[in-house]
């Protein structure tokens, strides 16, 4: 699999260099009146992980069809998105969704998109 998703049009869309994932452990945690906790997991899966991609400067065609799929997704429908991992022999694919997205209109017909995938435990 390559690196990135791929779009309406069948082109893979492969993010700019530098991707940023972070992660939030979902708890149950109990205080007791002493200082004294306990902590344990919320759900089978209870990492939280998303990541931030950008595609920066590409030509409002590619852009347009970046954007045009997000919007058909719509929060909603979740796609595979592949990324490169040298702890998984190089490359790991995970279910996510895109909730959040932008467009930035930068000059001439160059325009820039960023959006923040978060991985969904679906099959």
């Amino acid at each position: 699999m390559a690196i990135g998703f791929t779009d309406l049009t069948s082109t893979n869309r492969v993010p700019d260099k530098g991707l940023m994932s972070s992660n939030t452990p979902r708890t149950y945690t109990v205080e007791f009146g002493d200082g004294y906790e306990q902590r344990v997991a919320n759900g089978i899966n209870s990492l939280a992980q998303t990541f931030s991609l950008t595609f920066n400067n590409r030509p409002k065609a590619e852009i347009d069809d970046i954007i045009a799929f997000f919007l058909n997704k719509a929060g909603v429908t979740g796609f595979n998105f592949t990324y490169a991992d040298s702890n998984n022999g190089g490359e790991t694919t995970i279910k996510v969704i895109c909730d959040d997205w932008s467009q930035t209109w930068n000059y001439d017909d160059f325009y820039s998109a960023s959006a923040t995938f978060r991985k969904v435990y679906e099959s």
